[in-house]
């Protein structure tokens, strides 16, 4: 079966079209230093690793882990091999880290090794990664009692060439204990003669407890699947079940091996498809929406099946399949819609729109059994704005005070992905996509863990603004939920030509951005003032202002981990972790 595109529907109550800008406070925020003992074990890229791909998996990886399960618990991997963690109680009282578990000095001998990841799988389950090919669960017990209990290996097996974990779940499948983990390699492709001759893999591989097996091995690998594409993803995240996979990526993925046996790909679609006629036709004004059903011969007013809710449309006839039915791109007024049967072959419906202006781009969600019928005047008004793209003059604008747009003068801020950017939801039984969504029009910013129950979220560029989205892969028909707005972060990071990190705090208080060096710079969501202040140019009083901050580190160090918490900012160089206290919660 073919994937169905799908479009990212905004929730327009979590946008603020009076947003204005941040205002700059001067506001200290406290910061504290823990030194460490030992460096932080850094990746220095070989010359082998020369690849775009090669910088952004490892050369841009954050060192700094923030476990979503205990709020202002951070751990990382120094130079020793330890996995070291803090848990912050008393900003003032701040011990040393603390050990959780150690690899030993074998694996640092390895020439190819990578970075050591790091992947918290649950509550008291975690993935590690010693850099070196080797797969390790271990059982952590309640991690954010303080009592930093060690680790206890379950599991440890060589996977093969060396990886870094991008996401893991733990889940009960059968009443056996299960734990999905996706592993990322860049991995030399003799096949890419014309490329930089790498290509991407990611691995994701099933552990599940062994039945009968002795208490020797208690876990094993069950399935391994692996995908390649050309650009390693952005985003890449296992369903809390395991039931799919979602990767946000430039380049398309595709599953190419289960278990050490080729997939069959699929054949490729014909490039001219039967058209077969379409069962309606609809029309839009800025108020209202006029659709018009096919009918069978026959049908009268009683055999008509009819329901119009806030969000959602069913058309049918008795004793045919649906007509036309799912989820509206938007909500309508059921109240002030209607519907009429029209010389006995058609249904005409008429929907009134509940927010007047914007121009919906399909009438239900991931239908293609329609068409659109533009206006006279609609078609009018699209070629008059476009006429300066085919004009044989310069400035075809009809606003001939406004000069041409000149390439030359974009900003970085201006730029957009790639085309073939996407967002693919995969099944897990038929290793095919299920969902996609078009991105090429949406830069991606960063990954946040909001519930830790739940995927993570990602956050992309909409317009101006920051748009957060949580995955909901248990409802099929709308399996992206817009649940957080950051006014005119989108635009505002673009400025930041030195960004490494970005991400927001759980709760969507504030965002927070990171220099290589030095900066970290905050952004809170709008809040009242406790003074009345007036707007000069629109003579208005504001009500709210979004403040801005920026922190300076006592440090010259390049910075290696960066995370946030409802409450802090933890920033981690080579030979400190800095504690911001952003709130006081």
């Amino acid at each position: 079966m073919a994937a169905a595109n799908y479009t990212l529907k905004v929730n327009r109550d979590l946008l603020d079209p009076n947003f204005e800008s941040y205002r700059l406070s001067l506001d200290p925020i406290p910061t504290y230093t823990v030194e460490l003992d030992a460096a932080v074990e850094e990746l220095q890229l070989k010359d082998a690793h020369y690849t775009l791909d090669h910088m952004r998996a490892f050369g841009m990886y954050n060192y700094l882990h923030l476990d979503p399960w205990y709020g202002d618990s951070v751990l990382f991997v120094d130079s020793r091999g330890r996995v070291l963690s803090l848990t912050v109680t008393l900003d003032t009282a701040l011990g040393k880290p603390k050990e959780v578990f150690s690899f030993g000095s074998e694996s640092s001998r390895a020439e190819d090794r990578l970075c050591a990841s790091l992947s918290l799988t649950s509550a008291t389950w975690a993935a590690l990664s010693d850099g070196s090919g080797r797969l390790l669960l271990l059982r952590t017990g309640k991690r954010g009692d303080g009592s930093h209990m060690k680790w206890e290996v379950l599991f440890s097996e060589h996977m093969g060439e060396p990886f870094i974990i991008l996401h893991s779940a733990s889940h009960v499948q059968a009443g056996v204990h299960a734990v999905e983990v996706l592993l990322l390699r860049v991995q030399r492709d003799p096949q890419e003669s014309t490329g930089s001759g790498y290509s991407v893999s990611l691995e994701w591989i099933t552990v599940g407890g062994a039945a009968e097996h002795g208490q020797e091995k208690k876990y094993e690998v069950r399935k391994r699947r692996v995908l390649r594409g050309k650009s390693v993803p952005h985003y890449a995240a296992v369903e809390p079940q395991g039931k799919g996979l979602m990767v946000a990526s430039e380049k398309p993925f595709v599953f190419t091996h289960v278990d050490g046996r080729p997939v069959e790909q699929p054949e490729p679609e014909p490039m001219e498809v039967e058209k077969t006629d379409p069962l309606f036709f609809w029309q839009q004004t800025a108020a209202d929406i006029t659709v018009c059903v096919r009918l069978p011969e026959g049908v009268a007013k009683d055999d008509v099946s009819f329901r119009l809710t806030l969000d959602a449309l069913s058309v049918g006839v008795r004793g045919f399949p649906p007509l036309l039915e799912g989820q509206l791109y938007a909500s309508v007024d059921p109240e002030a819609s209607a519907w009429i049967i029209r010389d006995n072959k058609s249904l005409e419906i008429t929907l009134q729109k509940l927010s007047e202006g914007p121009m919906w781009p399909e009438l239900v969600l991931g239908s293609r059994r329609g068409e659109f019928v533009m206006s006279d005047e609609q078609a009018a008004l699209i070629h008059e704005r476009l006429t300066h793209l085919t004009s044989e003059d310069l400035n075809g604008n009809p606003d001939r005070d406004k000069p041409p747009c000149n390439s030359q003068e974009l900003e970085d801020c201006d730029g957009f992905p790639e085309d073939s950017f996407s967002l693919t939801h995969f099944n897990e039984e038929s290793l095919r996509p299920t969902q996609v969504v078009n991105l090429g029009s949406h830069q991606y910013l960063f990954t946040v863990d909001v519930d830790p129950s739940q995927m993570p979220c990602l956050c992309l560029r909409h317009d101006v603004d920051a748009l957060v989205w949580q995955p909901r892969p248990e409802r099929p028909g709308d399996p992206w939920e817009h649940v957080a707005t950051f006014n005119a972060l989108g635009y505002v990071q673009a400025s930041k030509r030195d960004k490494k990190f970005a991400t927001c705090a759980p709760d969507f208080s504030y965002a927070a951005l990171c220099e290589c060096l030095r900066r970290a710079f905050i952004y809170r969501q709008p809040s009242p003032v406790e003074t009345v202040l007036f707007n000069r140019k629109r003579g208005r009083q504001v009500g709210q202002v979004a403040k801005q901050q920026v922190a300076s580190l006592d440090s010259d160090k390049p910075i290696l981990g960066f995370r946030v918490s409802n409450e802090r900012l933890f920033v981690l160089t080579s030979s400190s972790l800095f504690v911001l206290k952003v709130n006081n919660n």
